[in-house]
């Protein structure tokens, strides 16, 4: 196994001292396995922490920004039934609520009836909702362009196509995994 350079979080092993536990505990295991699914998933989750703070300079949460994401994906002009925003998060109908809630007393959404379907209600990105979506992408890009400094234009082409190819197969796999297993509100 090469030599690992990735620093651990404080109390938390380096992945080659988590592999050797491993292997110590599971003879079938194979390293070079574990390396990429270890070093994948710390890495998620360290950028999951990065993201999460970014947002919060901007004064949102994470939770929020992934409703403005949404409806920026939705296309113009960025509406969307509360039933189908709830659909695309993985939410229950009552947690959407509570964010849209949430969301219209920040000025982020606005939430109005249907002109053409008075019982159906839309949610609307706002402009300020727009502006703070706009503000967290360019931090999210710095931060990521930061993150892949140390890879050549073609080391990153080749680490994306191999990435998609897992992606591709987790979800031929588990098509149904795309969702939430629970709230996180």
């Amino acid at each position: 196994m090469s030599e690992s350079t990735e620093e651990p979080g404080p109390d938390e092993p380096s992945l080659d001292e988590q592999i050797a536990a491993y292997q110590r505990e599971f003879r079938d295991l194979d390293p070079q396995v574990e390396q990429v699914v270890s070093a994948l998933g710390r890495l998620n989750r360290r950028m999951n922490v990065a993201y999460g703070r970014q947002v919060a300079a901007l004064g949102i949460s994470n939770a929020e920004w992934e409703v403005l994401k949404t409806l920026v994906l939705s296309g113009a002009p960025y509406r969307l039934g509360p039933g189908e925003l709830a659909k695309r998060l993985g939410l229950t109908p009552a947690a959407m609520t509570h964010r849209i809630d949430r969301m219209a007393g920040e000025g982020l959404v606005t939430r109005d009836r249907d002109e053409n379907n008075r019982v159906r209600v839309i949610v609307e990105l706002t402009d300020e909702g727009r502006t703070k979506w706009l503000e967290a992408m360019r931090m999210a890009s710095d931060f990521e362009e930061d993150l892949l400094q140390d890879l050549s234009g073609a080391e990153r082409g080749v680490l994306g196509e191999l990435l998609v190819r897992l992606l591709r197969r987790v979800e031929h796999a588990q098509p149904d995994a795309g969702g939430r297993l629970t709230d996180l509100d």
